[in-house]
């Protein structure tokens, strides 16, 4: 039976935040959220992704608080102190492992897990304790819940591994409860909740009254409008609700701190290169301030007004007149102690990110679908200037809505998915999956120098063998079972190292070929050898569910071991194959 005690983190790259239900009403109907930032005398559903620690790397605060004591600190204490903000992008396009470091605002590092871990743990405790204040006083631990946690759908594998790890160390699951937390991917999360939501539930631009009809058989695409990542998935409703995935995960890394770091760059060109290197050292904290107060002014169409921080102000003046440095830039005016930057200036710092969306949509829309609607969700999405351009450019073809509440879609709707994982039915592979094999050596079909030669014979090393391909559409809950034999009658361990890869798959034989990325590897003990060669060994994948799991079978012994596939591994070893295909 499904637990209806679900907590849903939202960890986003700008804001985190979390929802919750109790009962199965609400988890179906209205989860509960936390509202954040009375001590900075406002009323919001997310908190900024921030975290303070200090000197000695001890965590400090999160969200507002750290913001807040961040900024007021002197900045001599400021560049001791370790402030990371929006850091959830250092996970994007990497391969990760446990060492991985990130820089603070101060330019020194942490290791990017401790981060992580801290914040989740600061989540993770203040939900606790949030719901046992809204529930009279009655006490709740982790283990009372299934935890959800949000990655984007782009992510790769191992930065998916990397929350889980983190959440681990975080005290979020235990050993043997594994199963207890659920990695949503945050596009789905909000179709799953737009899905729910009723037909009149979201707004449009050109003030139509369009509605969002969920029918059987109606397509649509969520943009899943970010900090750091456009995430876009492409679904499909089927009979009795579900949802059916019709095109691999895609986009791109051009989210709304797009916007923000093109307003830095106009500020730094306005003041210089070398004044604003300095006042970046020199006074880290009041900088950040500055830019979040950019961030919140940028979900409107409208010319800005940004106060000039005291210290940027005393450091120009050293050099010119504050008048000086507006001169020869067009767009922008020193406004007694403001600067004024106009709405034409302010729109072409959102070109590179909507030229961005605007390309992975058509994409999408160019290919056989019959989609019917554009949803846009996330916090980006609050942009006015977002909204009216996806809808003068695709408006005319496909309706374009947003939730009333764009913010709070994937944190309800990861509730939503913790309950019951089946919403979404299916998803297509983004990419070819293999594993590498032996195959008896055949002159007329293997490379020479791919022969190796034991006891047992003369083998060809390194085979792609393909367990999915790319595009491929894969059961939510579907099992792929591949069945094979060691290469050696007394070896005791079996190793399967997994492979994938974009590039077309005719003509590839070999894992170590161009384009194959190596993805992880497991190992299985194998330790009753009395059938030699001839003991089975079965490989059970689960590739259509948001993590990749594996299960080794030994059927001799009939031992069955659930195996993580490593993608975090600090280096990747080149070992000899030791298992084969008959």
């Amino acid at each position: 039976m499904a637990n209806s005690y679900i907590i849903a983190i939202d960890f986003g790259t700008a804001y985190s935040g979390y929802a919750f239900s109790l009962t199965k009403r609400e988890a179906e109907t209205e989860p509960r959220l936390k509202y954040w930032g009375e001590q900075v005398a406002l009323k919001t559903p997310k908190t900024p992704t921030c975290i303070l620690f200090d000197e000695h790397e001890n965590f400090l605060s999160f969200g507002y608080e750290a913001q807040s004591a961040y900024f007021k600190t002197r900045s001599d204490e400021s560049r001791k102190k370790f402030f990371f903000e929006c850091f959830k992008m250092s996970l994007y396009g990497k391969k990760l492992n446990s060492d991985v470091t990130i820089e603070a605002a101060n330019g020194r590092s942490m290791k990017a897990l401790k981060v992580f871990t801290e914040a989740l743990r600061y989540l993770k405790e203040d939900a606790l304790k949030f719901i046992s204040e809204d529930s009279g006083g009655k006490q709740f631990i982790a283990s009372d819940f299934t935890w959800v946690v949000t990655v984007p759908a782009i992510w790769d594998p191992s930065a998916k591994q990397f929350m889980r790890e983190a959440a681990t160390q975080a005290g979020i699951v235990t050993a043997g409860k594994e199963d207890r937390l659920v990695i949503a991917l945050e596009p789905e999360a909000a179709s799953v909740w737009c899905k729910k939501l009723p037909a009149d539930g979201f707004k449009t631009e050109n003030n139509s009254r369009v509605t969002f009809e969920q029918a059987s058989g109606t397509q649509y695409i969520v943009v899943d409008c970010g900090g750091g990542t456009i995430d876009i998935t492409v679904h499909e409703v089927l009979e009795g609700g579900a949802l059916k995935e019709l095109h691999k995960a895609s986009g791109n890394d051009l989210g709304g701190q797009t916007v923000d770091k093109k307003f830095k760059e106009f500020l730094r060109e306005i003041f210089s290169d070398s004044l604003w290197d300095a006042y970046e050292k020199e006074h880290p904290a009041e900088l950040q301030k500055m830019m979040y107060e950019i961030s919140v002014l940028k979900e409107n169409d409208d010319d800005v007004e940004i106060s000039c921080p005291y210290n940027l102000a005393e450091m120009a003046k050293e050099k010119q007149k504050m008048e000086k440095f507006f001169e020869s830039l067009r767009g922008v005016s020193w406004n007694q102690g403001a600067i004024k930057i106009s709405k034409q200036k302010v729109r072409s710092f959102f070109a590179e990110s909507l030229n961005g969306i605007t390309k992975s949509l058509r994409e999408i829309l160019k290919k056989d679908f019959r989609i019917e609607y554009i949803l846009l969700v996330g916090g980006y999405a609050r942009s006015l200037i977002l909204r009216q351009h996806i809808t003068n450019q695709f408006g005319g073809q496909y309706k374009v809505l947003c939730p009333s509440h764009p913010q709070e879609a994937i944190m309800k709707g990861a509730v939503l998915f913790g309950r019951n994982p089946a919403l979404v039915a299916s998803r297509i592979s983004a990419f070819t999956y293999g594993v590498s094999l032996c195959h008896r050596f055949d002159e007329s079909k293997h490379k020479a120098d791919k022969r190796y030669t034991n006891k047992e014979g003369e083998w060809c090393d390194s085979i792609f063998c393909i367990l999915v391909k790319e595009n491929e559409e894969v059961g939510w809950d579907k099992t792929s079972e591949y069945s094979c034999t060691p290469i050696e009658r007394d070896q005791t361990a079996i190793t399967f190292a997994f492979y994938r890869t974009e590039r077309k798959i005719q003509g590839l034989i070999y894992v170590d070929e161009w384009g194959v990325e190596k993805i992880g590897s497991i190992i299985l003990e194998s330790p009753d050898t009395a059938r030699g060669m001839n003991r089975e060994i079965k490989l059970q994948i689960k590739f259509g569910a948001t993590e990749m799991t594996a299960t080794a079978i030994d059927v001799d012994s009939g031992s069955t071991v659930k195996i993580d596939l490593d993608f975090m591994a600090k280096s990747i070893k080149s070992f000899r194959n030791n298992v084969w295909q008959k």
